[in-house]
């Protein structure tokens, strides 16, 4: 019998619920830290630390606001299913954009998978999944955590326990980039706090609890922020390139990416055509009518590149 140690990416859908618990830990320490301790007490004092706790206060709950947003809707949006009975036509090959569902079109296909390291299964056989036993479009791929295939995979996140596909991957790019914003944010506002740390824990000057969430409060926003900077600079080099992390590794070298349609149709491929709703978890109905790519069946490809 052939061991499939990848059955058991099951069990990070539990680690994931308690991702969320850490995010809005780290959420509570941190309002704890810059609203209530560092900014709430300069409010009533007048003059320019006033007005400058006012304008952090603001823009803390704004980016708070955008960042919980975006993270909802990442942790509850269908990231692209495969429909059911979903072929490709016999005349056609897998990577065109003419695409059918239809259950006249299940003719069976007992090809095997083979799994890379990361846990993401690839196809052995063109446009089938033995796994899902069903069609596969082009750019999907099956997911052994979530145990199914996803359009336009791009990977699985136990922050958000779910897969980051074509219909929730700009919400998560939102997310990643509100979280950073808020952290580093944070980072900068605690600083002073951080320094005065080592200089009153000798003279007592400020009470045990409050220094250290100041310096719990710090440390942990400086770490994620710093670790987030690397994913952010990623993830716009991918959504540039119009190439998600698992295509990282199936893109030939030396090759033109027959999706990379410029950086300005990229961009639209992932947040829509409509630029005022760039920065907010949400898709319009124009959109989703006019850009075929966010409903991750089909994509326009470059005319100059065949492969």
């Amino acid at each position: 019998m052939d061991l499939n140690p990848f059955r058991f990416c099951s069990g990070l859908k539990f680690l994931g619920y308690f991702m969320i618990i850490l995010v809005f830990g780290l959420i509570a320490i941190s309002y704890d830290a810059v609203i209530v301790l560092t900014c709430g007490p300069h409010l009533l004092h007048g003059g320019f630390k006033s007005f400058l706790s006012f304008l952090v206060l603001t823009l803390f709950h704004l980016l708070l606001f955008l960042l919980v947003w975006s993270y909802f809707m990442v942790v509850f949006r269908d990231p692209g299913a495969v429909p059911a009975n979903w072929r490709v036509l016999p005349d056609q090959n897998v990577e065109q954009e003419n695409f059918i569902s239809s259950s006249s079109l299940a003719a069976d296909d007992n090809s095997a998978m083979s799994s890379s390291s990361d846990g993401i299964e690839k196809r052995s056989a063109p446009g089938y999944c033995s796994r899902c036993q069903n069609g596969k479009p082009p750019r999907s791929h099956h997911c052994s955590v979530c145990e199914r295939c996803v359009l336009k995979m791009d990977h699985h996140c136990i922050w958000v326990v779910n897969c980051v596909g074509a219909r929730n991957y700009k919400f998560f790019l939102l997310f990643v980039l509100y979280t950073f914003l808020e952290t580093l944010m944070d980072t900068l506002v605690l600083l002073p706090g951080f320094i005065n740390f080592f200089q009153q824990a000798n003279h007592h000057s400020s009470s045990p609890g409050k220094l250290a969430i100041t310096f719990l409060a710090f440390v942990l926003n400086l770490a994620f922020a710093l670790s987030l900077l690397c994913f952010v600079v990623m993830h716009i080099s991918l959504l540039l390139s119009n190439t998600t992390s698992v295509e990282v590794h199936e893109k030939k070298k030396g090759m033109q990416w027959k999706y990379d349609l410029g950086w300005k149709k990229n961009i639209e491929q992932v947040f829509g055509t409509e630029k005022l709703m760039w920065p907010f978890p949400l898709l319009s109905k124009q959109d989703l009518e006019k850009v075929p790519a966010l409903d991750g069946l089909n994509f326009p490809t470059r005319s100059d590149v065949n492969v």
